[in-house]
This record gives structure tokens, sequence and C-alpha cells, in this order.
């Protein structure tokens, strides 16, 4: 596949405090589509909205895209654990697509769990925005206890894989472990559709709201080709 790329500005680092970042994108007079986020996926690349992009600093190579193997995928016995704890929680499959309840949630995750992290206060435009896509195949995963809605899992999907793309959920339940149950069960729908990967976005080891990324076995990480990442698991 012959495509051209472009790089940004400099800009303040969304993930390490001090540092400088710059993205590329693919040529902009490309429409993007399934297709062709179905090859970059494979080469380190994500989405915002309707953006694909990538890192690429000059002077850091901090941000590493990983996925997980889902042939090799074992949970271990916190994962099992979890996975225990929260089986009285309902799951449902639906459309991207705006819904108040979804978005009263999010606002009170981001609050919660981000705040002063540029994104409180969110707005609808914002919030669809940032989730969802035109192009793009993404579902949002619905998390019911007793019919309340606790976390939602906007999951994309791609040729061979799914992308754990974000997550929010109640800040009010800590013990639930929300944030990895619903890793935990997009890679069940993701087994369940036959597909063999399950993208998480990018991996920083000096980022703590990144480490929980290396609790998942089976997890790959990208460089110039995907290797495993070798990781001391439970």
């Amino acid at each position: 596949m012959s495509l051209d790329f472009y790089q940004d500005q400099p800009h303040a680092c969304s993930y390490l405090e001090g540092r400088r970042a710059r993205n590329i994108y693919p040529d902009p007079n490309k429409p993007p589509s399934k297709e062709l986020y179905s090859h970059l996926i494979q080469h380190g690349f994500r989405r915002s909205g309707d953006h694909i992009y990538r890192p690429f600093c000059q002077d850091c190579e901090a941000c590493i895209p990983v996925r997980i193997n889902l042939h090799e995928f074992k949970p271990n016995r916190s994962q099992r654990r979890c996975l225990q704890t929260n089986s009285d929680i309902q799951i449902k499959v639906r459309p991207a697509e705006f819904n108040f309840e979804h978005f009263e949630l999010y606002s009170r995750y981001l609050a919660g769990r981000h705040h002063g992290g540029g994104m409180d206060n969110p707005t609808t435009d914002s919030y669809i925005n940032f989730l969802t896509s035109s192009w793009c195949d993404t579902a949002f995963v619905e998390f019911r206890l007793d019919h309340k809605l606790v976390a939602v899992a906007v999951t994309d999907f791609v040729k061979d894989g799914a992308s754990a793309f974000y997550t929010f959920f109640d800040p009010a339940l800590p013990k639930r472990g929300l944030g990895t149950f619903a890793i935990l069960k997009q890679i069940e729908l993701a087994r369940n559709y036959e597909l063999s990967w399950l993208y998480l976005g990018y991996w920083i080891e000096e980022s703590p709201k990144m480490r929980y990324k290396t609790k998942f076995s089976a997890l790959e990480a990208y460089r110039s080709n995907w290797r495993k990442l070798d990781k001391n698991f439970e």
C-alpha cells in the first residue's frame, strides 16, 4: 500500500509531563476507511474520532503499541477473581451513537478519575467526536448492575481483530475492577467473533496509568514488527 504521511507541530505530551510530542497522520486527501485502519493499526496507529494517528517523536520512543494474542491469552488469578466478582453484571452490545445515559456516566468518570486532565466538563459534541467515527466499525458495550449502567467499553472492529478504544465506568465502584473486567469481556467478545487480536493502544512504561496493560498475558509489542512483550505474570 502506497501512502504519504504528514507530521504535526510539537505539542505538550498527553502522557508524560514536561515532554513535547509529535504525531504522524496518513494523507488527509485519502479518505479513511475500515480497510485502511485495519492495515495501519497493524503498524501501531490508533484513531481519535475520525482521525488516524501515531506518535512519532524525534527523541522519544516511549509510546509502544501493544495487543493481546487472543489464541494464547489466559487470565491470571487476579483476573479470574475479577470475572467472578462481576458475574452479576449484564452485558449488551449497542450501536455507537449518542445516548444521554452513557454521556452522563462519561462525565462522572472524567470528573472522578481524570480531574484536571484536560477532558473535564465534556460537551455532547466533544464526547461524540472523540468516541465515534463516520467510517469505523464501532460498538458501545454496555455493562449494567441491577439495570444500572456502570461501564461502557468503546470497541472498534478491524480485520482479524478488535481494538479497546476507550472505557469509562462508575468511579464509585473501585473494588469491582471495572476497567479490567471490560478488557476481559472484550477479549471474550472478540473470541466469539473468531478474531485474533485485541489492540490496547499504547503502553508507556513510565506512565502509571498505562501499567495495567502488562498484567495481561500473551501481550505483544510493536517496534518494526510485533514481538512478544516479556513480562512476569501471576
